[in-house]
């Protein structure tokens, strides 16, 4: 009986040590994907092998509401069974944060809360999207738009370090906004500010629509912490047009890549596209990261 312990004793020694070698490993990003959507589809995406959700900020953060009005949609996150660990649609459109009429005074106080909020219910990445808050109006220069956007992310970086948060700039198509369209001007800002907790997003369909190569990632490099992706013709799922992600997976290995993976997509029938969206990245990451 002895022998039988210590010899259990050795081979779960053993295994606790191949375990956490290969949580370390880079081929562990396909237990890093998780899907845009709220939060009572998260067993959707549980069952699809989804590892959390990510939520939109504005509307379930209600950081210009009491936190009476945040208390339901807390325990709504609380009993949520995956993690909420990241959230897009950072500001509301009605919040300017460029040219003559900007509130930065505003959109500070709504970072703040919205903020400690997120920090509540365990999010680590807010991804600063925010396309149409942040878009520059005609005629406004580009040069002091660029000021503006650059001074409200000096000041919010803090925030977020205060909270353990890390706001990831998203560079968007120019179909969405006419200001930072590409990853290296998103990293452009991200090192102006020079803070950790300000960093960069890759979103393989809007980096897919501008033209913009995988090489952006690599340049990126330590910077990118957030990825979303979709295929680029009609945002459709991972899957359903057959695009190749490979080249992307490729630049994030060659990163040695450590954030997460979104799936930002449109959906037809959720329950049943899930589930296969979520087995073709992981396919394709296999193909990539199993490469000798």
């Amino acid at each position: 009986m002895k022998r039988f312990k210590k010899t259990s004793a050795i081979a779960f020694f053993i295994s606790s040590v191949c375990l956490s070698s290969c949580q370390t490993t880079p081929n562990d990003l396909y237990n890093r994907i998780g899907i845009c959507t709220s939060v009572d589809k998260a067993p959707i995406v549980q069952a699809a092998g989804g590892s959390y959700v990510e939520v939109g900020i504005a509307g379930f953060m209600k950081a210009e509401q009491s936190d009476d009005m945040w208390s339901e949609n807390a325990a709504k996150a609380k009993a949520c069974v995956l993690p909420i660990s990241s959230g897009n649609g950072y500001y509301p459109g009605d919040i300017r944060l460029v040219g003559p009429d900007a509130e930065p005074d505003r959109a500070i106080r709504y970072a703040e809360v919205a903020l400690r909020r997120a920090a509540e219910i365990g999010l680590k990445t807010v991804v600063f999207g925010s396309s149409k808050a942040r878009s520059i109006p005609e005629g406004f220069p580009r040069e002091k738009a660029t000021e503006q956007f650059t001074g409200l992310c000096r000041q919010m970086a803090p925030i977020a370090e205060k909270y353990g948060i890390t706001v990831v700039i998203e560079p968007l198509q120019k179909s969405e906004t006419n200001f930072i369209n590409t990853v290296l001007e998103g990293l452009d800002i991200v090192l102006a500010v020079n803070h950790p907790n300000l960093c960069v997003l890759a979103d393989f369909f809007h980096m897919a629509r501008e033209g913009e190569s995988p090489e952006s990632i690599i340049k990126a490099g330590k910077y990118l912490r957030h990825c979303h992706i979709a295929e680029c013709e009609n945002r459709t799922a991972p899957g359903v047009a057959g695009d190749d992600f490979r080249p992307y997976f490729k630049a994030l290995k060659q990163i040695d890549y450590r954030g997460n993976i979104s799936l930002e997509c449109r959906w037809d029938d959720f329950a049943n596209e899930a589930g296969p969206a979520i087995a073709e990245v992981k396919k394709q990451i296999h193909e990539v990261f199993d490469e000798q």
